[in-house]
């Protein structure tokens, strides 16, 4: 099936970019429901899944609003307002989210499931429709705590692979303009004679159905296919693949550690280093050869300085490398 969204001028006028947190959340959600790891995702997956399913998230609020395939809840995206929203912003609009809204999309996940529209709704969906306010807070503390397990460990990097996609697009609207990049964002996608062509979808995507202009949101998780909302009078999304996204996980280079080190001393750089992936104390003094205490006194000034964050996951805490420490450890460019 192929649907096309027209253009006018004013539309193309309102074409913008953003990275949403929100757009993460339901596309690393959905991979994970997955039988089997995906490729791009190997490594994350293999640390998330666990976590995810002894927290009992993969059969919870979020397991019922974001279906393995076919049709998501349109609330849990609601419209960035600016180009970098926070994960607070965001689940402020869920909260606000209006029981005739909520209505709309249980109404339309109802007739999508398998056993259709005649089967009785679950306890989770009838408090939505009959509670609305009360199960918005369950919703949103769910996503907190997805987010906190699955997302916030390595949110540096992933967001610094959605905001080298953003500024690439942004610079190759300026370079070609926006037809260029438009047919450049997928291979589903294509521009031709001011309309936006999506190929192999299995629900339309027209003006009729949205409001102006075009929201376009990279995202890590979105492979191998592009996701689209349109809910009017707001503008339609479409969330397409990040460029880079085969090299997310790769570890990173750490050619500056001797540099690193005279600074911070050794101990703390092998940390650094260690970091590549989300660790907890027990795993990392298991691997530096160090005791808990010194490494728990080492991550403590490391976090002080801006270098680690840390994470609750269950009754552990995961340490993370932030982007500041990453720009430390990477090698530095040369003058020519």
């Amino acid at each position: 099936m192929e649907t096309g969204l027209s253009f006018s001028a004013a539309d193309l006028a309102q074409t913008r970019f953003a990275v949403s947190p929100m757009w993460e959340v339901v596309t690393s959600f959905r991979l994970l429901r997955e039988a089997d790891d995906p490729p791009l995702h190997r490594r994350w997956a293999a640390q998330v899944r666990p976590r995810v399913s002894g927290a009992g998230l993969d059969r919870g609020w979020l397991a019922e609003l974001i279906p393995g395939h076919g049709y998501l809840a349109d609330f849990l995206n609601p419209t960035p307002t600016s180009p970098f929203p926070t994960l607070a912003a965001e689940l402020d609009a869920i909260r606000a989210s209006t029981p005739a809204q909520l209505r709309g999309d249980l109404d339309i996940l109802r007739a999508k499931e398998p056993r259709g529209a005649g089967h009785r709704p679950s306890p989770r969906m009838r408090l939505l429709r009959e509670a609305p306010e009360e199960a918005l807070e369950k919703v949103v503390a769910e996503i907190e705590a997805y987010w906190e397990l699955a997302l916030a460990p390595y949110w540096a990097r992933i967001r610094r692979l959605l905001e080298a996609d953003l500024f690439h697009r942004a610079r190759q609207v300026a370079e070609h303009g926006s037809a260029r990049v438009l047919s450049e964002l997928h291979e589903t996608v294509r521009w031709d004679d001011g309309t936006l062509h999506l190929v192999r979808r299995h629900c339309a995507l027209t003006r009729d159905q949205a409001g102006s202009g075009l929201l376009l949101v990279p995202s890590a998780f979105a492979w191998p296919r592009v996701l689209t909302r349109a809910v009017a009078p707001e503008p339609p999304q479409l969330a397409y693949p990040a460029r880079g996204i085969g090299n997310l996980w790769e570890p990173r280079a750490s050619a500056s550690t001797d540099a690193v080190a005279a600074v911070l001393g050794r101990s703390r750089t092998l940390l650094l280093t260690e970091l590549d992936t989300p660790a907890s104390t027990t795993r990392l003094a298991a691997d530096c050869g160090l005791s808990a205490a010194a490494v728990s006194q080492h991550l403590t000034a490391l976090r002080d300085a801006g270098l680690v964050t840390a994470h609750r996951s269950g009754r552990s805490v995961l340490y993370a490398r932030t982007s500041v420490a990453d720009a430390l450890l990477s090698p530095s460019e040369e003058l020519v």
